[in-house]
């Protein structure tokens, strides 16, 4: 039976925020980093505080930023617990909030099936501040999960989910197995199960533990 595994990309798979690392550049990072941490908790509309982050990265040369997202440190434990949800029959892929620069990478490197980001809009080369994509919104994560499980034939019960902050929240109403990653106590409130253990391998110990889940 195929079975779906969703994972958050910023501070899930990858050890901190993409855009914290990209704002470090041309010295924003205190700044961003404000922004980002009010998103996550609930506090500021995911689309506006996108639109808000994106536009201080005005004038970044996309070279730069590809060799960043490049070297992003990926989170411990993260390539174990791919490798093991595709060992145990998963579709394994990754919804970010953040970019393809990182997510691409990224899905190269962990062996993910398929990754879903925004894409930062450069003119000939430089970052214009403008981002577009299919995961700008609070509910971007939520949409994009029912069309994946609808393709793929899953239901809830074989769909498992991991990540760390609100804009998490609507891919969990679509899994009955929900993991809080030393996420927000906005999304541990709707949470199966919590890590709080840096560590993404403890990921496949609840999944060995969820009837649903260890079958295969």
């Amino acid at each position: 039976m195929q079975k779906l595994a969703v994972f958050d990309f910023d501070s899930t798979l990858m050890d901190g925020e993409t855009i914290d690392f990209l704002a470090a550049e041309l010295g924003l990072e205190t700044e961003v980093a404000a922004i980002t941490r009010q998103a996550m908790e609930g506090h500021l509309d995911f689309f506006k505080s996108l639109q808000a982050r994106v536009a201080l990265l005005e004038g970044l040369p996309l070279v730069r930023v590809d060799e960043i997202c490049q070297g992003l440190p990926l989170m411990s434990g993260a390539k174990e617990a791919v490798t093991g949800l595709k060992k145990r029959g998963f579709k394994v892929v990754c919804f970010s909030g953040g970019f393809r620069n990182a997510t691409r990478h990224g899905a190269e490197v962990l062996g993910l099936d398929a990754d879903f980001a925004n894409i930062l809009h450069d003119d000939e080369g430089i970052l214009t501040g403008k981002v577009g994509g299919e995961m700008m919104f609070g509910d971007s994560k939520g949409r994009m999960i029912t069309r994946l499980q609808k393709l793929l034939g899953v239901d809830p019960q074989q769909t498992l989910v991991v990540g760390d902050g609100a804009n998490d929240l609507s891919m969990f109403a679509h899994a009955s197995t929900r993991i809080a990653f030393r996420a927000k106590p906005i999304l541990k409130e709707a949470a199966t199960h919590t890590i709080e253990k840096k560590d993404l391998g403890e990921v496949l110990t609840i999944v060995d533990s969820v009837e649903p889940l260890s079958k295969s």
